[in-house]
């Protein structure tokens, strides 16, 4: 089966007035569909740096990265912001949802990027809802749901476009034990479903629901190992 994501000797380099700071040193992987992966590591491991190059939001200072057999790296931006809606879902530790907008509009606004009509936004949008648990949450506001009920509609803001790959950053950061684990449950579900998913995180037992876990250490990786009972290479383990 072919990559989803495939980085090759990934580097990027930082500069601070005279001094340069090199976060990601030669890094290489691939991920193919339906894996789920944990990337791990301290603060300034390069994890982070790693995340948004996956995501689009930075660009490598050096080596090849293909999104989806694309070639992301010479993209000019306004190519890469339409690639980046297309291709990828994103959820956040902070949810970043609009505070004054209904949970439903919420999960519609990839699709009002990408130029869908009305109707058909809220048909996806409220399929998406009910894949995710929050059916008749549509019309609450952010404000009238819990922790737990807002990522929902974060993680279903990711799906509605149907990317390839669902980027994850600290998504259970912001939640108690037990709704961490049901959201963890819920990435877990739809992993199952063939969904591609990909996380960063620093808490070993949120990791292990992955079936891989990549671990950086000073701008490298110093691991990557099949680990749970998650998808790996699109086949139930």
């Amino acid at each position: 089966m072919s990559s989803v994501i495939s980085l090759t000797d990934i580097r990027r380099v930082f500069s601070m007035g005279d001094q340069q700071f090199e976060a990601l040193k030669g890094v290489s992987f691939d991920i193919t569909a339906g894996e789920f992966v944990a990337i791990m590591g301290a603060s300034g491991s390069g994890k982070s740096t790693s995340m948004n190059i996956l995501g689009c939001l930075d660009r490598p200072t050096s080596g090849r990265y293909l999104l989806d057999g694309l070639d992301v790296g010479g993209m000019p931006a306004n190519q890469l912001a339409e690639i980046r809606n297309k291709k990828l879902g994103f959820v956040f530790q902070g949810f970043n949802l609009l505070a004054r907008t209904p949970a439903v509009e919420n999960v519609e606004l990839p699709l009002v990027y990408a130029g869908f009509h009305a109707k058909e936004r809220r048909q996806q949008a409220l399929i998406v809802m009910e894949q995710v648990g929050l059916a008749g949450k549509e019309n609450n506001h952010p404000s009238q749901l819990s922790g737990g009920q807002q990522q929902r509609v974060a993680i279903a803001r990711a799906l509605v476009n149907h990317p390839a790959v669902i980027l994850a950053d600290e998504p259970t950061g912001n939640l108690d034990s037990s709704t961490s684990e049901e959201i963890m449950n819920l990435f877990s579900s739809l992993n199952r479903q063939g969904i591609t998913i990909i996380m960063v995180t620093h808490e070993h037992d949120v990791a292990a629901y992955a079936g891989r876990q990549i671990t950086f250490k000073d701008g490298r990786i110093i691991s990557d190992s099949l680990t749970g009972p998650a998808r790996q290479n699109g086949q139930t383990a």
